[in-house]
Order: structure tokens, then C-alpha cells, then sequence
């Protein structure tokens, strides 16, 4: 086994440092979690899915999907309901007041982007886009 040198270390807490604090102030940035709006943006792209598949879309687990949905449906964002010809089947789409919030939550999306990336140049965010996209190439691996 390969030893790890203190600067591959110190890239290692500083990616877990940002795993753990990105969420958070994204939330707390934009008033809505990342994976609740990439449910959202999901359901913004047509009319009617069903819960098993948005969640296949997301990737995310079946526990995880309903709460996420169970939140944005209290808040008036979605609805579901039964598909009538299969009732073990349930149906989502956004409602009127989504499909207008969404809206604000991309340009929020795309502010906390804006600020994160503030200092870097094109060349810098290619390259870090890069870097990432062989990160999660080796994650994959393991």
C-alpha cells in the first residue's frame, strides 16, 4: 500500500471539509436543499412521473425521495397522487406555485455558484472541473 504524503492528506480533509459544509450553505443561501431542487428542476422537465422513477432519476433511496417530496408537498410545491389504473403507482408533478419558485431557486442556484467560483478564471474552472470529473472517475472505481 502506497503511504499517503501530508499534502495528499491535507486534499483529503480539505474535500471532506467541503463535502460537509456545501449543502448547509447552499440551503441556507438559496432556502432549499440541492437534492430538493434537483427534484424540482426534475419534475419542471415535463408533466407527471412517477415517484419511482424520479427517484431512479436522482439516484437517491426510495426513504429519501418520499421525504424530500412529503417536504416540498407541505410546502405547496408538488402534489401526488394515486395513478388511477395502478394504485401501488404514485404520481408527482409541481404545481402552479413550484413551477413560479423554481424560477428563483436556479437564479439562487446560480448566484451560490457565482460566489463559490468568484476569483477563478475560465482556465481555473475548467481545470477544477477536470480535476473533480477524474476524482469521481477513481471514486467510481473503488
Amino acid at each position: 500500500m502506497t503511504e499517503h504524503l501530508p499534502g495528499e492528506e491535507r486534499i483529503f480533509e480539505r474535500l471532506q471539509a467541503l463535502n460537509k459544509a456545501i449543502t448547509p450553505t447552499f440551503e441556507r443561501c438559496a432556502g432549499i436543499s440541492p437534492t430538493r431542487l434537483r427534484l424540482l428542476h426534475e419534475l419542471f422537465q415535463g408533466t407527471e412521473i412517477s415517484q419511482s422513477s424520479l427517484q431512479k432519476q436522482i439516484d437517491i433511496d426510495a426513504a429519501a425521495v418520499t421525504r424530500h417530496l412529503k417536504g416540498l408537498e407541505e410546502n405547496g410545491m408538488i402534489s401526488r397522487r394515486n395513478n388511477p389504473a395502478d394504485n401501488r403507482v404514485t404520481l408527482v408533478s409541481l404545481t402552479v406555485q413550484g413551477r413560479e419558485r423554481i424560477r428563483s431557486y436556479k437564479e439562487e442556484k446560480s448566484r451560490f455558484i457565482g460566489s463559490l467560483l468568484s476569483g477563478f478564471d475560465e482556465q481555473e474552472r475548467a481545470a477544477l472541473a477536470e480535476l473533480l470529473a477524474r476524482l469521481q472517475y477513481n471514486i467510481n472505481l473503488l
